[in-house]
């Protein structure tokens, strides 16, 4: 299991409200562009990371992780499965607390590396979904 409810409470409320959400870009047709908004709506600091490091949603973008210079609690990951074994490890190497990958986003070595780091991570889920249900 990838997403205990302990560990989802403990990312949504708990670990910062400084959120990186990597794919992040203008488009609003993707899935990102909404749970952003979402998770803005909730009182989160969303920084978008992607290549054409674009504002969204009135927050300046980067084009990755290790170019944002202030600190990012949760690393929210809109990539395919394939890139998001070096976004975890990135949010690692960035000193993020945690690392979310979306739905869909499966990646279990990954996972495995990213907890052994002593980081929180929650796989294959969306907090636009769960943050709701928290109250």
């Amino acid at each position: 299991m990838y997403a205990d409810a302990e560990t989802i409470r403990r990312i949504l409320t708990g670990t910062g409200d400084t959120w990186a959400v990597v794919g992040l870009s203008n488009n609003e047709a993707r899935a990102a562009y909404g749970v952003a908004a979402v998770l803005q709506r909730y009182g989160k600091r969303i920084v978008p990371v992607h290549p054409k490091a674009e504002t969204v949603h009135g927050e300046k973008g980067f084009a990755s992780l290790s170019e944002i210079p202030f600190q990012v609690d949760v690393v929210d990951t809109f990539v395919n499965s394939a890139l998001a074994g070096a976004v975890a490890d990135e949010a690692v190497a960035i000193g993020a607390k945690a690392v979310w990958f979306q739905l869909g986003v499966i990646d279990e070595a990954a996972y495995g590396r990213t907890r052994a780091a002593g980081l929180d991570m929650v796989m294959d889920r969306c907090p636009a979904i769960e943050i709701p249900k928290l109250g």
